[in-house]
């Protein structure tokens, strides 16, 4: 899927989440949303679930519905056939969270990327992998949060500014056996265009990071076509295979055109 493709699907799914957003209560309501959205994102291409390709790890109930931390997990025996996860936010306005594409950097091992998102409402949250066959395979979990898309960011829309673009490249130490791992963190307020400015009390314009490639050794890791769901501050840590130089490097804009870097000799030791 292209990015204006993609674009224009999360347009269609806010319209359809707001419709449903009155409709039944509980769960029962989530099951009636996932094959509309099912269908729009993915088209008729069945989707495997829970057959181990990917895991998907969140908390039942998110301490903070705008910081929610969310992990992917590939085991060793299909990562590598794993080329793109989409992140779908069934209840979220714009439900389409972001589409990570893999490439060499990432790895044949076991292969983890966590991050942090919002979430709007109690909502089904999916991690949908597609392999190099173009089977597609997904893990779901639901999480107990509300509000995080319309949360104030706490501060003036003039200092939530500052820095934007600063980005932070370290290394971690590794939470797999055998594995390297790294931590990117650019500061950006991303905002989704449903936050308050606390002092004037409007409300600016969504703005957030839609394009970021991360590399090692100069193959890239990962690529992200990101969106409103994605946190303040977007954070990511995640496993990779290092080069020869050691180095990382990331780079990547928003939609409001501005682009941002960082890099570091990080060797995942």
């Amino acid at each position: 899927m292209t990015r204006s493709s993609l674009y224009k699907s999360i347009a269609a799914l806010v319209a359809l989440a707001s419709a449903a957003a009155f409709a039944l209560p509980a769960q029962a309501e989530y099951e009636d949303i996932w094959p509309d959205l099912k269908s729009s994102v993915f088209g008729a291409t069945d989707i495997a679930d829970a057959d181990g390709v990917i895991t998907l790890e969140a908390p039942v109930r998110a301490e903070d519905a705008a910081l929610v931390p969310i992990t992917i997990r590939m085991p060793a025996a299909t990562a590598a056939k794993v080329k793109k996860v989409t992140l779908v936010v069934d209840k979220n306005p714009a439900p389409v969270a972001a589409a990570f594409s893999f490439g060499a950097a990432a790895g044949n091992g076991d292969r983890m990327l966590s991050t942090r998102i919002r979430i709007n409402r109690y909502t089904f949250v999916r991690a949908v992998a597609e392999t190099d066959d173009g089977k597609l395979h997904m893990a779901v979990k639901f999480v107990k949060a509300a509000g995080g898309c319309s949360a104030p960011f706490g501060k003036d829309y003039e200092t939530a500014l500052e820095g934007l673009g600063n980005t932070k490249v370290k290394s971690v130490p590794a939470s797999i056996a055998g594995t390297h791992e790294a931590q990117v963190m650019i500061r950006h307020p991303s905002f989704t265009g449903m936050q308050i400015d606390p002092m004037t009390r409007v409300t600016p314009p969504a703005r957030f990071v839609e394009d970021l490639e991360v590399k090692a050794g100069g193959e890239t890791v990962f690529r992200m076509e990101g969106g409103i769901t994605i946190s303040e501050d977007p954070n990511f840590r995640f496993t990779f295979t290092p080069g020869s130089n050691g180095l990382i490097e990331v780079s990547g804009k928003d939609t409001a055109g501005s682009e941002f870097s960082g890099k570091s000799n990080v060797d995942g030791s």
